[in-house]
């Protein structure tokens, strides 16, 4: 093989790339968003700076994804938390696990999403939706909110914050184990399209894990819920701050 052709690959390893070149587009992507209030001191400490705290309420958000372009179908749950970077109102993508290779892998490596693999779970029983995670064959979370109670009548994408910058830690070690990347990378979806949203009454409950630390930033009080059902495209982010820059 080639220099060329090496340099031509989307991603390892080079007889099956694990994912191919984006954008991503996603269909028919469920989101089931619980905020709650939390530790305003435990909050900040999982700020990295110079990302800004905004409040005290931090979200879970569990993610159904049936059709992603490249990375086939898997499930998610990811903890935000609400910040500020030079002004900008942002949300920092705090942890993350999903239970598929393609997405971890490309999440982490091109992204820097803290993707880990666990295994999560959102679906319809009876009258409540219902998600649920499970790390190390432990359950760490569980979260449910009614069914379809309340529907928006104002534009989707103003209302859900959809298109807010998104911004993650990347962290790559170089090949002696020193940092060979580490950046604040910023994430925008493009091509939102809301087929539904929902809000409602919603419980959350997170149990203490050692290597799924979700309850480190404890609930305090579920604020609400969110049930959202969109199309989006996931575009190649961009460096927001060089750690090894400064």
């Amino acid at each position: 093989m080639k220099k060329a052709d090496v340099l031509a690959l989307p991603s390892m390893p080079l007889q099956s790339p694990t994912f191919p070149r984006g954008p991503y587009r996603f269909s028919n992507r469920q989101y089931m968003i619980l905020s709650y209030k939390s530790d305003v001191k435990a909050m900040r400490e999982a700020l990295p700076e110079p990302l800004e705290l905004v409040g005290d309420t931090v979200s879970v958000q569990w993610l159904d994804l049936p059709d992603g372009e490249g990375f086939g179908a898997y499930s998610a749950v990811a903890q935000i938390i609400p910040c500020t970077f030079r002004g900008e109102e942002c949300n920092f993508v705090s942890q993350m696990y999903v239970d598929n290779t393609p997405p971890l892998a490309g999440g982490r490596e091109i992204w820097g999403y803290p993707m880990k693999n666990g295994k999560a779970s959102l679906h319809v029983n009876g009258d409540t939706l219902i998600g649920t995670l499970e790390y190390a064959k432990q359950q760490v979370a569980t979260g449910s909110m009614v069914y379809k109670h309340d529907t928006f009548t104002r534009d989707h994408t103003a209302d859900l914050h959809l298109d807010r910058t998104q911004i993650t830690l990347k962290l790559i070690p170089d090949i002696n184990g020193k940092p060979a990347i580490a950046q604040l990378v910023g994430i925008n979806f493009t091509d939102i399209a809301v087929k539904g949203a929902w809000a409602g009454r919603a419980r959350l409950e997170l149990t203490p894990s050692v290597n799924c630390p979700l309850s480190d930033l404890p609930v305090y009080e579920t604020v609400g819920g969110l049930q959202i059902v969109t199309d989006m495209t996931l575009p190649y982010g961009r460096v927001l701050h060089d750690y090894l820059a400064h």
